[in-house]
C-alpha cells in the first residue's frame, strides 16, 4: 500500500508538471485567462483546476496499483522459481519472466549445481580420508572396550544369573520366589542390554555395503533390542560413498531420536528413489512436538539438517504434537558422479 500511495502521488506530480508546461508553451492564452478559465465555476460544480488534478489523480492511482501488481506477479514468478531451486533443485524457463531475468536465474542455479556438485566431491574425499585415519584405531579402541566388557561385567552378570537360578530352584517360600524371580529376570534383561551394548562397539560405518544392506542389518539389530514394530522399505540406490555414508548417519541420528524421546510403537524407515531424488524418510507415531518449542533445533535434530546440506541434499522435519514426527531428507541422484566415485570405494 506505501509502494502504490508513493507512485501515486509521483505520478500525479509528474501529470501536472507536464500539462502546466503544455498549456504555458503551446495554447497561445494571457496568463489573465488562464487564471479565469481554471477557477471559473460557471460550468461546472468544481473549477477546472479541480477536475484537472481529480482526473490527474484518479489516472495516478490506476496507474499505480497496475503497476504494484504487474510488480508483484513478477516478484512471485521469481519467488517460485528461487524456491523451486531449493526444493526441487530444478529449474525451467519462465514465460512469464524476460529472457535476461531467465538466463540470470539459470546462472544461479548453475552457480549452486557446481557448489552442490563441490561440497559432494569434498565430503567424499573427506570421508575416505576420515576413514583411512581414524578407522583403524576406532576398531582397535572399540575391540578393547568389548573386550573388557565382556571379560569383567559380562561374566558377573552371568554369575549372577547362575546363582539366582540355583537360589529360585532351592527357594520353596512364595515370600521370598517371586522377588528373586523378578531379580533374576532383571539380570537377564542386563544380559540382553549388555549384549547389545557389545553388538553395537563397532564402527558405525557401512563396510563396502550398500546403503539399503547397511539400514536392514541396523533396523534388524534394533528390532531384536525394541519393543516397538518397525517397518521399512529399502531400494537399491546408487549413490556416492559421501552420500550413502551421511545418509547412513542421518538415519541413525533420526532413530536414535526416536529412541530417546518419541515413546513410539510403530516407526516406519523408507529409502525409495523418485522422480530423480533418493528420498529416505524416517515416521514414527510418538508423543511429537511443536516445531516453535525449539527441539526442532535440537543438536541431533540440527546435526541431521546440516548432513544433508553437505551432500547437496534438502531436510524438512513435521512434527506433529501426539502424531508422530517425520524426518525426510532428499537427494538428486547424479548419475555422472557414481564413475568418478567408484575409484573411492574400490580403494
Amino acid at each position: 500500500m506505501k509502494a502504490i500511495i508513493g507512485r501515486t502521488i509521483l505520478l500525479t506530480l509528474m501529470f501536472s508538471v507536464i500539462i502546466a508546461i503544455f498549456f504555458y508553451f503551446f495554447i497561445n492564452v494571457p496568463l489573465e485567462e488562464y487564471r479565469g478559465l481554471l477557477f471559473n465555476t460557471e460550468a461546472a460544480d468544481m473549477p477546472l483546476l479541480a477536475w484537472l488534478f481529480t482526473t490527474i489523480f484518479i489516472i495516478s492511482l490506476g496507474l499505480a496499483s497496475w503497476i504494484s501488481l504487474h510488480s508483484r506477479m513478477k516478484e512471485n514468478v521469481i519467488i517460485g522459481k528461487l524456491e523451486d531451486l531449493y526444493a526441487k533443485q530444478q529449474f525451467t524457463h519462465s514465460h512469464k519472466m524476460k529472457k535476461k531475468m531467465n538466463r540470470s536465474i539459470e546462472q544461479l542455479y548453475e552457480v549452486l549445481e557446481a557448489q552442490r556438485s563441490s561440497l559432494r566431491r569434498i565430503t567424499d574425499e573427506r570421508v575416505e580420508t576420515q576413514d583411512r585415519i581414524i578407522q583403524e584405531r576406532i576398531v582397535q579402541e572399540r575391540q578393547r572396550l568389548a573386550r573388557e566388557l565382556h571379560d569383567s561385567v559380562s561374566q558377573q552378570l552371568f554369575a549372577a544369573s547362575m546363582l539366582l537360578s540355583a537360589l529360585v530352584e532351592q527357594s520353596d517360600e512364595d515370600s521370598i520366589h517371586k522377588p528373586l524371580l523378578q531379580v533374576e529376570k532383571m539380570v537377564q534383561q542386563a544380559q540382553l542390554e549388555m549384549r547389545a551394548l557389545l553388538l553395537h562397539l563397532r564402527p558405525a560405518a557401512l563396510h563396502n555395503k550398500t546403503l539399503a544392506q547397511g539400514l536392514e542389518e541396523l533396523l534388524q539389530e534394533l528390532q531384536e533390542k525394541v519393543t516397538f514394530d518397525i517397518t521399512h522399505r529399502l531400494e537399491d540406490i546408487e549413490l556416492s560413498k559421501g552420500a550413502e555414508d551421511h545418509l547412513f548417519r542421518i538415519a541413525q541420528e533420526t532413530l536414535s531420536n526416536t529412541l530417546r524421546h518419541a515413546q513410539a510403537t510403530e516407526v516406519e524407515v523408507l529409502l525409495i528413489e523418485r522422480a530423480g531424488l533418493a528420498i529416505l524418510r524416517v515416521q514414527d507415531n510418538g508423543v511429537g512436538f511443536k516445531q516453535d518449542d525449539g527441539k526442532g533445533g535440537s543438536y541431533g535434530l540440527q546435526n541431521v539438517q546440516e548432513r544433508a546440506i553437505e551432500i547437496g541434499g534438502s531436510c524438512k522435519i513435521v512434527s506433529v504434537p501426539s502424531q508422530g514426527t517425520i524426518v525426510e531428507v532428499k537427494l538428486p541422484i547424479l548419475k555422472g558422479e557414481l564413475a568418478d566415485d567408484s575409484s573411492i570405494i574400490s580403494g
